[in-house]
């Protein structure tokens, strides 16, 4: 029984991190990276769908992303949504391609950056933390219910605690690697 707590809050908080790195991913770092546009969602036959599913992204460069549509009729929708999402990136379209130059990132806009991956990696802590406390609302109410003793109530909440702690560590990792990338030049 104390397993499957265990191994249910692993698994959430496994999703928390996803969720950070996802998250992260879409920062917008000092080199290009296909994940900057991956998930930008598309007007596509009154639907919308993400750029991942409509063209190639390649980085030809290490400040230009290369966008390929699959469907060459897709290039004024795919141009549009760059233009109105908050990348802050200029389109130019060749007719059959779309290239996107990514300007050197100024001091200002990297502090930015890196006060949003606080938050981001705070928010993924935040979530940690409610898995704990989760997780521990469930073991006390087994040992309400005569499930489990109280002694394997307190040794649930210590390794539900080692868990948190190990997670929270990874968290912490993933923010300051995302940090270290925008900072650099």
């Amino acid at each position: 029984m104390l397993k499957d707590v265990y191994k249910e809050t692993e698994t959430r908080m496994k999703g928390a991190i996803q969720s950070l790195e996802d998250d992260l991913a879409g920062i917008r770092t000092g080199r290009a990276h296909p994940a900057l546009v991956e998930k930008l969602p598309i007007e596509y036959y009154g639907m919308s769908t993400p750029l991942v599913q409509l063209a190639t992204i390649s980085v030809p460069e290490p400040r230009q992303l290369l966008i390929r549509p699959f469907d060459a009729s897709t290039l004024k929708a795919i141009e549009r949504a760059i233009l109105g999402s908050d990348l802050g990136l200029t389109p130019n379209n060749d007719g059959k391609a779309i290239r996107l130059n990514l300007p050197a990132l100024t001091e200002q806009r990297r502090r930015d950056l890196v006060k949003l991956v606080h938050n981001r990696v705070e928010e993924a802590r935040v979530a940690a933390r409610n898995v704990r406390r989760d997780s521990i609302k469930n073991l006390r109410e087994f040992e309400e219910e005569k499930l489990i003793s109280e002694d394997e109530l307190k040794k649930g909440e210590e390794e539900l605690q080692k868990i948190t702690d190990r997670f929270i560590e990874e968290i912490n990792v993933i923010g300051e690697r995302k940090e270290k990338e925008i900072m650099e030049f």
